[in-house]
């Protein structure tokens, strides 16, 4: 019995990542969409979901790590979100320097209308897609963030 080479899957694999890239750019501007009339960008909204879904406070460096992302670049968004009244800065008591990034009554309830004015976006979004697949997804785009978040390269 002969069956037809499969792509290999280094090329596979790398369909995957533009694939992924194209739907990143394109899923950004989609939030950029839902929450500028809130005065956020998609960039801010990510970081005060991190704060909203972290465990307890944390300071800006485990945010980052937490997002898989710049610690630079969340110290920038960090300080637009205070400059604006979302979040606030809190002592921490393990380390003098790294203080707590938490939000504010004003970023709670803006957090709070992102999420109403994202939610049956993203239900009409999900039409067509089975839970499966969506799960399918899931597990190949973590365990590639897992590979690269060990990777020396």
């Amino acid at each position: 019995m002969t069956t037809a080479d499969p792509k290999p899957r280094a090329q596979a694999l790398t369909d995957l990542i533009l694939t992924m890239f194209r739907a990143n750019n394109l899923t950004l501007a989609w939030g950029d969409r839902i929450v500028s009339p809130l005065g956020l960008t998609s960039a801010r909204w990510q970081i005060l979901g991190a704060i909203t879904q972290a465990d307890r406070a944390q300071p800006v460096a485990w945010l980052a790590r937490d997002m898989g992302a710049n610690r630079q670049n969340v110290q920038r968004i960090v300080n637009d979100l205070l400059a604006d009244g979302l979040v606030a800065l809190e002592p921490n008591p393990h380390h003098k320097r790294a203080q707590l990034v938490v939000l504010t009554p004003k970023g709670k309830e803006t957090y709070a209308a992102a999420l109403s004015r994202y939610n049956p976006l993203v239900e009409a979004l999900a039409e067509g897609m089975t839970e499966e697949d969506i799960a399918a997804a899931q597990r190949v785009l973590s365990h590639l963030r897992v590979k690269l978040e060990t990777s020396d390269s």
